[in-house]
């Protein structure tokens, strides 16, 4: 039986033989006793390309996350952040379980916060308030359906942030996505935010990894938090080996993702009874709905799961599917024709939902 086609997330990417041998390669050192060489190698690229001072790797973006918060708020703070956003919705609010910190959310047009949203939201001094002292965006948003934000906008609210004595942190898990979908580089997204979290997991095929950057005080500082939050590694060489292959051969290659979203997002506008969630399918995120005449999400990707095309529900109608270096041009076309024929089989009665629990 051939392997199922899997989009359920562009984190589901095997290393490449090639990867696997620069890991396996990897001249490595005690990362907390000294400082092992190709994590340093890694950490001096990312700041590069990001035009910062220095970064730090960790294990997670959540951590990058989370770090970052604890970077520019104390316990008793807050900070603003886009109300679908992955570091309120998907990191069990652990800024608020480790740091002390609450996250007051703006509900954006289309997941995008202008000025407009956040303007009068700074709460005066006062000791009954908690005092306001940062504000993330995420780029690309996730749960905006792989928005690239407008690049005037991300400027504008930044520069209304520093007017305020704001710090700015870019949850950028998926930054590299935003570059290759706007030609814009990612030292130039970067110049706006305090700090900056990337991810080498994703779009860009390593087995695990992500690293926050700033200047070099803000990362001696992370660096102490990462120790806190047991991101401290040994040998770390061998993964950071994977991240780095990742950085100096897979990012331009993003755009094929973009370009097979392309063919998926098409079915799903032919298709009756699936709709998409957003009118423009920005990267490699395609989030659709479900006619609730045909079946639910869990229905539907039972079904599909059956036929050999694995996705997410994020809600009772609502599915995602993730485009990434593992699937090909083909596997997309397959996928959208498994789509088109599913969703009219599981209208026309001919065939029944399967409830597969898979709704997240």
């Amino acid at each position: 039986m051939p392997q199922p086609i899997d989009f359920r997330s562009d984190t589901v990417t095997k290393p490449s033989t090639a990867m696997r041998t620069a890991m396996a390669t990897a001249a490595v050192d005690d990362d907390v006793i000294d400082k092992d060489p190709t994590v340093e190698r890694l950490e001096t690229l990312t700041a590069e390309i990001l035009g910062k001072e220095a970064a730090l790797f960790m294990p997670s973006g959540t951590m990058t996350n989370q770090i970052a918060v604890r970077l520019h708020c104390k316990p008793g703070e807050e900070f603003l952040c886009e109300a679908g956003c992955h570091i309120y919705n998907y990191e069990q609010g652990a800024f608020a379980q480790l740091s002390g910190v609450v996250a007051r959310t703006v509900i954006g047009h289309d997941n995008i916060l202008q000025t407009d949203d956040v303007a009068g939201l700074i709460r005066p001094e006062n000791e009954h308030l908690v005092r306001t002292k940062m504000i993330c965006l995420e780029n690309t948003h996730n749960r905006g359906g792989g928005r690239i934000l407008p690049y005037d906008s991300v400027a504008e609210v930044c520069q209304w942030a520093r007017n305020h004595q704001l710090s700015t942190h870019l949850d950028g898990a998926r930054l590299f996505n935003a570059v290759m979908g706007s030609n814009i580089s990612a030292s130039d997204w970067a110049q706006h935010f305090d700090t900056v979290s990337v991810c080498f997991s994703k779009g860009l095929g390593a087995p695990v990894g992500s690293a926050l950057a700033g200047t070099k005080e803000a990362m001696y500082e992370a660096h102490r938090h990462r120790k806190l939050f047991g991101g401290a590694m040994r040998q770390s060489g061998i993964i950071a080996a994977g991240a780095l292959y990742a950085l100096e051969h897979n990012i331009e290659r993003i755009a094929e993702d973009h370009t097979n979203a392309q063919i998926i997002a098409t079915a799903i506008r032919q298709a009756d009874g699936l709709s998409l969630a957003t009118n423009d399918v920005d990267s490699n995120i395609i989030i659709f709905d479900i006619d609730p005449d045909v079946c639910d999400a869990s229905g539907f990707v039972g079904a599909m799961a059956e036929e050999g095309v694995l996705l997410i529900g994020l809600g009772p109608q609502t599915m995602r599917i993730v485009t990434h270096l593992d699937v090909s041009q083909e596997d997309c076309q397959t996928a959208a024709g498994t789509l088109l024929r599913t969703v009219s089989e599981l209208a026309d009665g001919s065939r029944k939902p399967v409830q597969s629990g898979a709704v997240y």
